[in-house]
Parts: C-alpha cells; structure tokens; sequence
C-alpha cells in the first residue's frame, strides 16, 4: 500500500538534544536515548547541531558477499553507524537538512522523527542519491522536496531514468546551485558547494562547507580522489574550520586484494595522518573526523592497530563521535562551541 504524504511528526529523543544544546563536546547518540525522568521531551535542540547519520562506504556494511571479519561483527551486532555515510544539519527547535540521499534513507529519515527541510547532493554515486527512489510514486510519493545539487548532478537527474520521473512528478524539486556558490539554508546558516577531483561519470563532486553565524564551521568532504588533485590545501582547511569530516574510505592502498585500487581512488587515512600530523590537535586546529569506510576498513574495529595509531594521532572516526555542536550559544550563554 503506498502512502502519499509522511504526516507523522514523532517526538525527537530528548535526551540526546538536552545534551546537544549544553554543547557536550564528547556526546555519542545511542538508539535507547531518551529524556530525562519527569521531564518533557525537547521540540528540538536550542543551538544548530550536525549529526552523523552512518559511517559505511556507499555499498554499506555489512558488504554484498562478504564474509569478512567486520561484516560478520555488523550482521551479528548491528549499528547505526552501519549504516551509508550521511548528516543531518539540525535548526534550533528541530527542523532539518539532509547531505545525501542514501539507499539507508527510510531508517535515517525515521530517526529524526520529521522528513528533511531539504536535501544537498554531493555527488552521483549509488551510495549518494538513489535514496531519492523512496521519494517516489512506488514508494513515499513525496510532494516538492527540495534537492539543492550541483547544475550537472539536476541535469542527471532531469534527464536520466527513473530519476527523471521523480521531477516530472514533483516528488522532487531541483534547486541547483554553484559552483563554488554560497546558499542561505536557513537564517543563520550558510553552505558552500566546493569541486573537488573524484570519479565523475555522471555528475560533478563537491564538498560541502557550512557556517553557522556566530557559532562553528564544519566541512562535509566523504569523497575526494587525492589531497594532492585539489585546488584547495587541506592543511590550511584545518586551521579554517571548527570540525572536519572527511574522506576515510580506505586505511591503506591494499585493502583490495586482485582489484585495481586505481579504479576507486581515495586518500588513505593512514596518508591523509601523516599530511596532517603537524596540526591534528594543535592549538587553533579543528578536529578532524573520518567517515565513509569501506567494508575492509581496520577502523571498524576499535581495537585494531589502525584505530589505535588515529586516536594516538589526535584524530577521530564517525564510529564513535556522532554529534557536532554548531552553535550560536543559546541567549545569554557567551561562549562559542568548543574547539578542543
């Protein structure tokens, strides 16, 4: 049976943004929050606030086929942050934005209790935008969502099947933007859509780079091809923005025995450490957050010698940190996020 609009409007978990809006730079969402004893749920939480809605590469964890040791942990054990990269950009009182339409995109949606404001694309890989197929006649049959994308990623869409049916039948409306332009969200909150070199075969990729007025910054970067191809210096990147999410696909270059890593470039983690290894941690640094991982990732273990080696680092992974305060202070509250 299919339903033509999402009506429900579930009370966001209150604990988690009780915790959100007294700005806890170390809170961790876990699916049993809940509010305080005798206390009413909050609407919302009271400052902007990021939050991480999965760690897994686009294929997801655990992988089609695999057997590995960390699919085998995530089907005996599964967590949220099993589930595709993606992050949900939360307004003072709850209102939302969605970076990237992921095949996890039903559960997602459901964990923030209302559909998105919006949703940005980064770019037209699987795990990035065939979540808008839920948006469908088969499926939600959504009214005028809008979906803020690159000019080339709205003309894949516009023109390719079945996507293009989701347009002609107004589930979805396309509000491109850029390149390298800047869009207004929401009073307060600012984003920029950056190029960057990854795989185009379809679409253009980009970054996306917010700003709270009065409060932090956070760069939203899962896919890149090299550090090193950008027109832009990831070091100087981290002394300009509060919380860094970034590319984390693979730890080393040989995580993919008899295929060509060539084919599915990205910076190891391990390289991107050593780029950064002067700054992580450094005074007026931001904090650096890795995301995205492939199912062969080390990093999905917590206790390997790779996880052990980023935290020594001063590094950290979506796995264990979900939530990034953005502020403005509430009134009356004169301090800014903390930067650790």
């Amino acid at each position: 049976m299919h339903t033509r609009r999402f009506r429900s409007r579930l009370p966001l978990r209150g604990g988690l943004l009780r915790a959100v809006s007294l700005l806890a730079p170390a809170l961790l969402l876990g699916p049993g929050a809940c509010s305080a004893p005798g206390k009413p749920a909050a609407s919302g939480p009271s400052v902007w606030t990021a939050i991480s809605l999965g760690s897994a590469q686009d294929a997801g964890i655990p992988h089609l086929a695999c057997e590995g040791p960390h699919c085998r942990e995530a089907r005996a054990r599964p967590r949220l942050e099993h589930r595709v990269a993606g992050l949900a950009l939360v307004a003072p009182g709850g209102r939302w934005w969605l970076v990237d339409a992921t095949p996890d995109l039903p559960e997602q949606v459901h964990g923030r209790g209302r559909l998105p404001a919006g949703i940005l694309l980064t770019h037209a890989h699987i795990g990035h935008y065939t979540g808008l197929m839920y948006l469908g006649r088969e499926g939600l049959d959504a009214r005028g969502i809008p979906v803020h994308c690159s000019p080339a990623m709205a003309a894949f869409l516009e023109t390719e099947a079945p996507w293009r049916q989701l347009v002609a039948l107004g589930n979805i409306e396309l509000r491109p933007w850029g390149p390298d332009g800047r869009l207004d969200l929401a009073p307060g909150l600012g984003v920029e859509a950056w190029r960057v070199p990854h795989r185009d075969e379809f679409a253009d990729t980009h970054a996306f780079a917010f700003r709270v007025e009065g409060g932090a910054s956070l760069l939203y970067l899962p896919d890149i091809d090299a550090w090193e191809a950008w027109d832009r210096d990831l070091r100087r990147l981290v002394r300009d923005f509060d919380w860094l999410l970034l590319d984390g696909t693979f730890w080393s270059a040989a995580e993919l025995p008899g295929r060509e890593i060539a084919e599915v470039p990205h910076p190891p983690v391990s390289a991107t450490l050593e780029l950064l290894a002067p700054l992580l941690g450094a005074p007026g640094s931001g904090r650096v957050v890795f995301t995205h991982f492939n199912h062969t990732n080390p990093l999905w273990d917590p206790d390997s010698a790779a996880s052990r080696r980023l935290a020594c680092a001063g590094a950290e992974t979506t796995l264990s940190r979900r939530v990034f305060p953005l502020g403005p202070p509430p009134p009356g509250d004169g301090a800014r996020p903390p930067r650790e």
